[in-house]
């Protein structure tokens, strides 16, 4: 079964982000705590990890902007 990447809130305020970087490329292999990828939100920027392990596969652009709860991509 997948698990959903979703972009977290990190503070309270939070109601967006931008996914700087993933640190893991798309078909990737992760590890359940490895780090997933770079969230740049309220000026400042935090490594997110992955939920589980398995296969990589995501489904959004670096770069771009995004609303909390958005799913970035999955793990299967």
């Amino acid at each position: 079964m997948a698990v959903e990447i979703l972009l977290p809130k990190i503070g309270f305020s939070m109601q967006e982000g931008q996914v700087a970087e993933w640190l893991a490329a798309d078909g990737a292999q992760v590890t359940e705590g490895q780090p997933l990828f770079s969230l740049e939100a309220d000026k400042s920027t935090n490594e997110v990890e992955s939920p589980a392990s398995g296969t990589l596969k995501i489904v959004t652009k670096t770069g771009e902007t995004y609303e909390v709860g958005t799913v970035l991509g999955w793990i299967e």
